[in-house]
């Protein structure tokens, strides 16, 4: 489990190159869009919570995450792991 400000997600998340939501997703053997909605989607048609939880804070507030398996290849693809 992870704290983490909505922004700092966000960040992240714009941070990675092009494609790199369909690798993560590939290789967990995820929909793609279960992978956006963890950055902060909300298509709950085509993907799934992956555990996150949004607090009101300040930066977006504080999200907390029940499995970091996503944020974890994220932060490798950005050399930040």
């Amino acid at each position: 489990m992870k704290v983490i400000t909505f922004n700092e997600l966000r960040e992240i998340k714009n941070s990675l190159p092009e494609g790199s939501t369909h690798v993560i997703a590939e290789k967990l053997g995820l929909e793609v869009q279960t992978v956006r909605n963890y950055f902060g989607g909300n298509d709950y048609d085509e993907g799934t919570n992956m555990g996150m939880h949004i607090q009101p804070g300040p930066n977006g507030g504080y999200v907390t995450l029940e499995d970091t398996q996503i944020l974890d290849m994220a932060l490798e693809i950005l050399g930040k792991k």
